[in-house]
Parts: C-alpha cells; structure tokens; sequence
C-alpha cells in the first residue's frame, strides 16, 4: 500500500495513468447492440502549430461528456482528428519558406507538397501530445486526418454525387480574391473590418454637350473597369441624363448612364459607377443590365492590360496616381472622410478584391432547405437554443458556395480535361483515358477544395462513408457536436447539409456551442496584446485537472469565459483541497486498520448520527442536481455545486465534526467520510481525471479485492442518488448548528479575540435545542466556545449582563462580552480611538469650509477628501456604537 504524499504533485501521476488508461483500452469502445452508443467526433484541429486555449476548452467539455456517459455504461466513442487546413497551412508553410528565401513556385507543386506533408505530421505529433497532456479520452486507434485515404474517397465520392445531381456547376461568377494568397475564399473566410477611409468625388464628362456626372467612390482605381454609371429611375435630378453616355477621364471610353432601381439616392451624389468585375452589387446589376464585364486586375492585385497607362501598377498605388490625375485635370470634386468595412483574407489579413472568376460552386439552397427542416422539426437542436435563430437567419439567406481554391495544399478537385477532345470528365477515381476519343492525355483540375467542404463530411467521412462499415452503421448519427459559436456557418450548418446529401440522415443530434476565452478583463487573447495563455504552460505551472476546473466550472453554453491566473490558482487550490481532504480520510483509514477495524466495504446504512444523516442528505441531493444538470449540458453549474459541496459542506463542516468523533469506536464516521470522498470523486471524474483516478486508486488499495467493483474510475459506475437519504430533519438541524458556529466566530473576529482563548456562550432555541445540545462538542470545538449552555427560550432572562446577542433563523446566541474582551481595557481603546477620530473629522471639516482651498486645489483633490470625511464619520459612528454596548 503506498503512502500518500503530504502535496499534491501532479507531473507525478498525470503521464502515469494517462498510460494507464491507454494500456487497458477504455477509451476504445467496442460494437456491441445491447449498448446504446455515444458519439462525439472531435472538432479537427488544424496542422498549422500547437492548441491554444480555445482548444483546451474544446478538449475539456468534450471529454466530460465523454466520459460521464462512459461511466453511465454507453459505448462512449470521442473519434480525434485532424484537418489538413488549406490555406491556413499552405500560408505558415510559405512563411517558413519565405525565411529561406525561397517559394512555392520556386520549388515546384510537388516539392512544396512534399514540405507541407512535413510540417503536417510534426504538427500532428504535437496536438496529439497536447491533447494527451489535457486527459482527452480519445480513441486513438481510429483517429483519423482529412487527407487520409477514407476521408479522401468521401471528398471525391461527394463531389461527384453532387455534381451528377446537378448541384455543383462551374461558372464566371463575382468571388473574394486573396492577392496574397492568390485564390478564392468564401464570405466566411473574409474578417471585415471598420476602417477611416476617403470617399472620392469624380466627374465623368458628357460624351455629348457640357456638363458632367459625378459619382462617389472609396476605390477609384476601379473606375478603369466601369461599364455604366447608374441612377435610380425615380431620381428627378437624372431623369434627363438616362440613355446618354459619359466618357471616362484619361482611358478616354464612352459608357451609358442607366436607370436600376437598386441604387440608393441618398448615397453620394446619387449617381454610381457600375465595375461589374470588383462588385458584387455592381456584377448583379450587370446581369440585370446586360453590360459588358472588364477585369483590370491580375491575381496580385495589379493592374492589368485593361487599365491603360496604369497597367502594371499595384492597385494602391494605381489609386493614388489616378486620383492625382484627376485633380490635374480639374476633374476631382472633393473628397471626404468616409467610414466603412474593408474585408480582409481571415488568414494572411490582406485586403481583398472581389472580381469576376471560374470557379466551381455547389448550389446550396436545395441542401439548405433540408438543413433548415432537420432543426425546426426538432431532429437537431442547438445549445444555447438561441443560436437557432441566427442559424436559421443565415440558412435562409444563403448564397451559393464557391468551393474551389487556387492552391496545392488540400483535396484535388476530381476533374480531368482531355487534352485532346476537350472532354471534361467528373469522377471518384482517376481515369486512364477520356471517355468520349478514348486519349490518355488527360490533365486534372489544378484546383483544391475549399477546407471546409471536407470538413463538411467529417462526421460520416472518419466513420467510413461511403462504405457501409461498421462503425458508420453503429455510431451514425453522432450525438453531439461540441464547439465554439464562431464557427456555427463555417462549419456546423455545412456538416448538416452535407450529412443529409450524403446520408440521408442528420449527423449528430445536439449541437453545443461554448463560447470564447478571454483573458481576465475580457479582452480578446491575441499574441499582439501578449496575453495568451498557452494551455501546456499553464498545465506545467498548475496541472491538467486545475486547469480544465479553470476553464469549465461556472461556464454556460454560449458563454465567453474570462480566463486568468486568478481562476488559474482557483483551480489549483481546489485540487489541493480535495488532495488533503482525501490524505486525511485515507490516513484515518489506515490508522484504524492500524486497529484491526479496517473498512470491508463502502457501503453505508442509513445512519443514526445528526452529522451523518445530514452530509448523506446533501450528497443525495447534490447526486440528483448533477445528474440533471449533466443531461441538460449545463456542465459548469454541475462542476460548481460538486466544488461547493466538496469544499463548503465535506470539508469545512463535516470532516471538522467527524474528527471529534474518529477515535470513538462505537460511532467512528470513517464509513461516511470514506463513502462521501469515494462518491465525490466518482462525480468529479469527468471534470478532473487525474487526481480523481489517483485517490481513487489509493481508496482501493485500502480496501478488500474488489470491494471497489473495477480496476479504473474510468469504468467505474457515474453516481445515482438514492432520495431514500434525503433528510429534511438532519438538514435543519444542521445548518442551525453551522449558522450558531459562524456566527460565535464572526464575533470573535469582530473583537479580535486571540485563536487561543475560549470564549462563553448561551444558545436559545424552542424544538431544536435537544438536537442542537446532542452537537454541543462540535459546536464547543469548531467556535471555541466554554461554556457553551443550550437552552430554551423560555429560560432566558429578560435583563442579562452586557452581552453580544445574534438572532438567528432557528435560535439566538448571546455572548457574555466579559468573556470575550477585558471590557475596561475595550472601553479605554475605543474612547481614545473616537477621540482621534473626532480631531481628525474637524480638521477636514475645517479645510473644506476654506474657500481658497475648495477653490483653488483640483476638483479631484477636493472631491477625495468629501469621501474621506464621509467614511470618517461612518467608522465613528460605528465606534460609538460599540462604546454603548460596554456601557
């Protein structure tokens, strides 16, 4: 048997049962039909480094609910994975390569994929390691990596279904474009941001007569792609110029002014330039219109062959020049401060450009229409329910996704072109040779998938879809989706529309979005603010279980949780708490087997003792409350009831009282200290694994082979309250006799009586007072309290001497002040400290009434010595009124 140690130290026990668990395989459940299985596939992290915090909370409520209904008895499967993040990726790889003085280019598609694959598997070994460290209960025999052959023949499998059925096309069409990045994103891939611009004032001449239209823009360069300038049909200042031209300063082309109804008449001028190729309102109008499309941007964002003397020119600079030049010519009205949002690439934070581009798009409405069905009609619900309405918000007012990208990181797009025919062929494996003139000269789409459109399949993909394995046919539909609220459109909606094309079935039937972490004041974690807390630090300096307590107890769904070393040290003092609490039980255990009356077991009767009636009750009712709590995902009120009980009941009430009462043979309360810990820990497993599974261990060492049931806490049975100890009786007493012990040693603190000296006390009660006499050793022990008398009201005199008398709920306590202060001695300090008091309030009253001074000195000052005088006369008056209790 060994000896627990006096501290806890957790880099002692962490790696020790995290192998443990791995060697005995609880964490790989097996198919079997008479279980229900419980399914969470992880959130994949992307290879682009190590996890932050955000990942750690991930980790931690995935992992609590994993291993609460491993506990429950379900065939609890939590599948990890990683993604292989196109674009985030391929940017740090080009970063590294930059470093060297090299490129992508430079190397080649195949050398630089190659690079990639490398910093992938480095970075795959170290989220594997931190997730580990973090006590994620992950079945790593299935993990899974979006470039994985499965996840592989899913991507392709899906693409072509889709494009068979109509729903993926190719077509120009208006996108964001990356410069930096050189390819296409999503709208969800762009961060606006609000930004000080100008709003420039240009005047296009009449191609026929005098005079001139001016319109306002935040980007002229873009003027050079102008096909119209347009007006709103009901604009009276216009009406007159519709069907007329205007000539474009400098490029020198002619373009009509047209009616749309679409233009807003009270912004700028009224008037506005149409440049259908670099705005997606203006590219809409285009097609309603029927203009002409001119593109005058290259993928680096400078210009191109259509923007005449400025062609060559990066497009800031081709903006500063043509403003220059129209203000040369007298062609510039004005310009204005003008606020707007500027979207940026999320990756590269380089500012983008819509244009007009082939891509590949999937048609989305049909699957979003399915995917809005599955959560009104209640099939999927979403946690906190009020991110359903701006689920459904988006879904309704979804546009068509681009899905393919212009870099070499990521899943091929499984299209080839014949070389030789033109034939475009769309298929699952590679062809050998062109379906319709037989060539075998067939070169494949240079394009990738959009991360997301993996991603999007993730829940079936890593379970084996398209195949009918027979995983996929046990753990799909998954349970729950657990993760932040930030990517619900990225993200969640995706897998929901994919998972019903592909499936025909929902892919998880809970969604549990958990919010931000910010530092302590709220503050967004960035590395520019330096005020990240990066999880594996934190683990070294506090533990895993402080830690994952830090980051879970007290949250809600959706909540954003403030994270700093404050909660940090919370979490780690909670954990020495429940290390020395268990030290002291587990050394009272051995002490009495010392005795020749070990434990034989750890089950409890209904007991006799007030004490013990009362902290079965409270863990009886706190078994309940968890165990609803855990079914209605509010995991952070579970973990902080547990925490108070543990600390605010077990500890600093019953553990104090049963010591009283440890050397008693006849009523030892080792049976319930060791059943309450036993339990305690059980409940707090999911939470905090290690120092659970460690004191665990050390109980079952102390007890007969297989009292405990099992050889892990991982497999041991969750707690289920048993009501039948519910005691209302127990309860009232009890607290009375906690509310008397606080209220005797507020008392003493109030009057500062030394630790040492024992003071007298009276208690009053009418129907309790026989049970509060029956605790009079606890209250003796735990107040400092003799003589201590109980009795009942009607016993008390109406004259006592001068005393300190609380009137509590269920009795009154009246303290005899003689013995607790030398009242002569009380009533000297106190009337010298009013006297000082009093000198000082009529120096400061004095110098307020000095006009010079209340003049004069700074509003701050003066304001600072009003609060001061206030607080003075508060603390006398509250002097005074201690003078007259010795009075």
């Amino acid at each position: 048997m060994s000896e627990i140690a006096r501290a806890y130290d957790w880099n002692a026990i962490e790696e020790k049962w995290y192998r443990f668990w791995i060697e005995r395989g609880y964490f790989t459940p097996k198919i079997d039909r008479k279980k229900k299985p419980f399914t969470i596939i992880m959130p994949p992290p992307n290879v682009t480094g190590e996890l932050h915090v955000g990942h750690a909370l991930t980790a931690a409520l995935e992992d609590i609910m994993i291993r609460w209904h491993r506990m429950k008895g379900d065939a609890a499967l939590w599948l990890p994975g990683v993604d292989h993040a196109g674009i985030a990726t391929q940017v740090v790889v080009e970063q590294k390569l930059a470093a060297e003085g090299l490129d992508r280019h430079t190397l080649g598609r195949e050398k630089f994929i190659e690079r990639v694959w490398e910093w992938a598997n480095k970075s795959r070994q170290s989220i594997t390691y931190q997730h580990q460290r973090l006590g994620a209960s992950c079945d790593w025999t299935r993990e899974r990596f979006t470039l994985d052959d499965g996840p592989c023949k899913a991507v392709r499998t899906a693409f072509v279904r889709l494009y068979n059925k109509g729903l993926i096309y190719r077509g120009e069409r208006i996108i964001t474009w990356c410069p930096r990045c050189q390819t296409a994103l999503s709208d969800l891939e762009v961060q606006h941001k609000d930004m000080t611009g100008k709003l420039w004032y240009m005047r296009y001449p009449l191609a026929e007569g005098e005079g001139f239209v001016t319109v306002a823009t935040t980007r002229p360069e873009t003027y050079l792609g102008d096909t119209a300038v347009a007006v709103n049909p009901e604009d009276e200042r216009f009406k007159r110029l519709i069907g007329k031209k205007v000539v474009l300063p400098i490029i020198n082309r002619e373009i009509p002014v047209i009616a749309d109804s679409a233009i807003d008449i009270s912004f700028g001028t009224g008037a506005v330039k149409v440049t259908p190729c670099h705005d997606p309102v203006d590219f809409e109008i285009s097609e309603r219109q029927n203009l002409p499309l001119i593109n005058i941007m290259n993928n680096d964002a400078t210009i191109n062959q259509n923007g005449g003397p400025y062609a060559g020119l990066d497009r800031f600079a081709a903006r500063e020049k043509i403003v220059a030049d129209f203000e040369k010519a007298g062609l510039l009205e004005k310009m204005e401060t003008h606020s707007h949002a500027v979207g940026h690439c999320d990756r590269c934070r380089t500012t983008i450009e819509p244009q007009v581009s082939k891509q590949w798009f999937v048609k989305i409405k049909p699957l979003a229409e399915k995917a809005i069905e599955a959560v009104v009609d209640g099939r999927i619900s979403i946690i906190p329910e009020r991110f359903t309405r701006v689920y459904l918000n988006w879904m309704e007012n979804i546009r068509d996704w681009c899905i393919s990208r212009q870099l070499w990181w990521g899943h091929r797009i499984p299209v080839w072109y014949c070389q030789k025919c033109g034939e475009m062929i769309v298929s699952v494996e590679e062809p050998s040779k062109c379906s319709r003139c037989g060539s075998s000269d067939l070169v494949q789409d240079p394009d990738v998938l959009d991360t997301w459109f993996s991603s999007a399949l993730w829940p079936h993909s890593t379970l084996g879809w398209p195949d009918d394995t027979e995983d996929f046919c046990y753990f799909y539909p998954t349970s729950v989706m657990e993760t932040g609220y930030d990517i619900l459109f990225f993200w969640i909606a995706r897998m929901i529309m994919m998972g019903l094309e592909d499936t025909e079935d929902i892919p998880f039937h809970t969604v549990y979005l958990h919010g931000l972490i910010r530092d302590e004041k709220g503050d967004k974690m960035s590395k520019m603010r330096g005020n990240v807390i990066n999880p594996t630090d934190a683990i070294e300096k506090y533990g895993t279980d402080a830690l994952r307590f830090a980051i879970t107890t007290g949250t809600a769904p959706g909540n954003d949780v403030n994270l700093g070393e404050h909660r940090l040290e919370a979490g780690r003092n909670f954990a020495n708490k429940i290390w020395n609490a268990s030290r002291f039980v587990l050394q009272s255990m051995d002490a009495e087997a010392a005795r020749g009356r070990g434990l034989k077991n750890l089950s409890v009767e209904r007991p006799e003792i007030m004490e013990d009636r009362w902290i079965l009750s409270r863990l009886s009712q706190l078994v309940i409350s968890v165990d609803k709590l855990m079914e209605e995902f509010q995991f952070g009120e579970a973990e902080r009831q547990i925490h108070d009980f543990f600390w605010g009941e077990f500890c600093d009430w019953y553990i104090e009282i049963a010591k009283i009462r440890l050397t008693d043979s006849k009523s030892s309360p080792l049976p319930v200290l060791a059943f309450i810990l036993e339990t305690v820990l059980r409940l707090l497993h999911p939470f905090m694994p290690f120092i659970t599974e460690e004191l665990w261990q050390g109980l079952k060492q102390r007890l007969p082979e297989g009292a405990m049931g099992s050889d892990s806490i991982v497999i041991t049975p969750y707690p289920v309250g048993d009501a039948s100890f519910i005691d209302a009786e127990a309860e009232r007493v009890m607290e009375s006799v906690v509310e008397i012990i606080r209220s005797i040693r507020n008392a003493r603190a109030e009057h500062k009586v030394a630790p040492s000296r024992w003071v007298e006390a009276r208690i009053y009660a009418d129907n309790l007072s026989p049970a509060i006499a029956a605790q009079a050793a606890a209250i003796e022990t735990l107040a400092k309290a003799k003589p201590l008398a109980v009795l009942s009201r009607s016993q008390r005199q109406a004259q006592e001497e001068k005393a300190l008398v609380f009137v509590l709920k269920e009795a009154e306590v009246v303290l005899p002040l003689a013995g607790m202060v030398d009242i002569v001695a009380e009533r000297q300090r106190l009337e010298k400290e009013i006297d000082g008091m009093k000198g000082e309030i009529g120096r400061l009253e004095q110098r307020l009434k000095d006009k010079a001074f209340v003049s004069k000195a700074p509003a701050a000052v003066v304001e600072k010595e009003r609060n001061k005088l206030e607080t003075l006369k508060d603390k006398l008056q509250r002097l005074q009124q201690e003078l007259s209790q010795l009075s």
